[in-house]
């Protein structure tokens, strides 16, 4: 791989042309935003459907004393 001046973490694939970013540190955190993501639209589904099942709940409630 050759190295892309002035980015010290570039290198360009000798065969294909691509630029490869070979910063560990970045990718990591990269992947650990995208799984904080996927675990807060999770949590909040989870609470979307918390929501639903109190209101069905409530409707229950309200129809059962009329």
């Amino acid at each position: 791989m050759i190295p892309v001046k002035e980015h010290p973490n570039l290198y360009r694939d000798e065969n294909s042309g691509a630029i490869i970013n070979c910063d560990d540190q970045a990718y990591n955190q990269y992947m650990s935003t995208i799984n904080n993501k996927k675990r807060e639209r999770y949590e909040i589904d989870q609470i979307k459907n918390d929501i639903s099942e109190i209101k069905s709940l409530l409707v229950e409630i309200l129809n059962g004393t009329k």
